[in-house]
């Protein structure tokens, strides 16, 4: 799934996902990834794009109240992770509201445990989602080795 985002960050357009779902799923059918992981990718994605449409209520910032963690966040966040998303959101990239759709997209995505680097291609997808002018900006750092593609 992680390698099918990376491509989808790459190659598509916002439009072409909410839109274009069956253009999207040939293209990567084209490109050589397997039905199954298509299905999968696609549906994780439009959990992305249907929680951009709920607006949850405000949330305290983070420099004035604590975020605890459920112990199913804790078994798929280890602390790398958990830090991380405090560091994003006390450097302003993520505020609370995003935060939480990260970590809802996070508990959706496949495995019992996210890697560091599945976190930031999570975090990657819900800001470019959002289109928030950061997320290319940050694209290139929340990406050790662009190049270098995530296990499935």
């Amino acid at each position: 799934m992680y390698d099918i985002l990376v491509y989808l960050f790459e190659h598509c357009q916002q439009a072409d996902l909410a839109q274009n779902r069956d253009i999207v799923a040939k293209k990567l059918t084209a490109a050589g990834f397997e039905d199954a992981d298509i299905s999968e990718a696609l549906t994780w994605m439009a959990g992305v794009m249907h929680a951009t449409h709920h607006s949850l209520a405000p949330l305290p910032d983070a420099r004035s109240a604590f975020r605890a963690y459920a112990p199913k966040e804790l078994a798929k966040l280890d602390a790398e992770c958990r830090g991380f998303l405090l560091t994003l959101e006390h450097g302003g990239i993520l505020n609370p509201q995003t935060r939480e759709h990260v970590i809802e997209r996070a508990l959706a995505a496949v495995g019992e445990r996210l890697s560091l680097e599945q976190l930031k291609l999570i975090v990657l997808m819900v800001l470019w989602n959002l289109r928030t002018p950061t997320s290319r900006l940050v694209a290139e750092d929340l990406f050790s080795a662009p190049a270098e593609r995530l296990p499935s």
